[in-house]
């Protein structure tokens, strides 16, 4: 097994960010620098990161937590802001998230102790949807809509179309309902300014087959079990 594979599939980090560490210089193979994502190990062999011992998960596992506004999800703030990781349970193996949610967004957030399950969920190519709920001030018009759907450029950074429909609307404000599959970096909220709305509330509801249900804010739950996630783990 190539050691940025090794080190995904500890659960310490995703697949590119154990590259970044291995160019960075700070992943050793028995007591060696290792200087190349590319190298093959084993679980004989010691490897360390920041001279910490890593080891193999011994079980892929997925969990689903209900992020709240106000917290970010990072593993570390130098801020020292309120993270995701401050509201779950210490229990818990070392877990990373899957995709992100920004400071002000809330919703569903899927977290993992596998980095290569994190990098499937998070590739474009393998085309899994993120559905948001998301309340604009005042009224859409239909021309906007078409906008996104067909594609939309803002600040040089060209976006992929994408599915829209007005859920509800009153004299004040409007909900609806976006599928991303891209999930660029706060593009909800870019392509929303670009067309001149102001975002209330951003709340992702879904994250492939996996549904916010019920969960309520703050809390987190155990997908190990789900069929969904059993036929995903089979796929990495």
């Amino acid at each position: 097994m190539r050691i940025a594979k090794f080190i995904s599939h500890s659960g310490y980090c995703s697949r590119r960010e154990a590259e970044e560490l291995i160019y960075s210089k700070r992943v050793m193979v028995n007591g060696y620098l290792c200087i190349s994502p590319a190298i093959n190990v084993s679980e004989s062999d010691l490897i360390q990161v920041d001279y910490r011992e890593i080891k193999l998960q011994d079980e892929i596992k997925l969990w689903k937590f209900h992020k709240p506004v106000g917290v970010i999800t990072t593993t570390k703030d130098p801020l020292k802001r309120k993270t995701v990781f401050d509201l779950i349970p210490k229990n818990l193996p070392r877990l990373m998230p899957i995709g992100r949610l920004d400071r002000k967004s809330e919703g569903l957030l899927l977290l993992t102790n596998n980095g290569t399950l994190s990098r499937y969920f998070e590739l474009p190519k393998n085309k899994i949807i993120r559905v948001y709920s998301v309340r604009v001030k005042g009224k859409v018009e239909e021309n906007q809509l078409n906008v996104i759907r067909r594609g939309i450029k803002v600040d040089r950074v060209r976006y992929a179309p994408i599915k829209v429909k007005v859920e509800s609307y009153n004299i004040s404000s409007t909900w609806l309902k976006m599928e991303l599959i891209e999930g660029k970096n706060r593009e909800i909220r870019k392509i929303c300014s670009q067309l001149g709305w102001h975002v209330h509330r951003l709340i992702r509801t879904n994250y492939g087959e996996f549904s916010l249900g019920k969960l309520q804010k703050g809390k987190i739950e155990d997908l190990t079990n789900d069929k969904f996630f059993k036929k995903i783990k089979n796929l990495i």
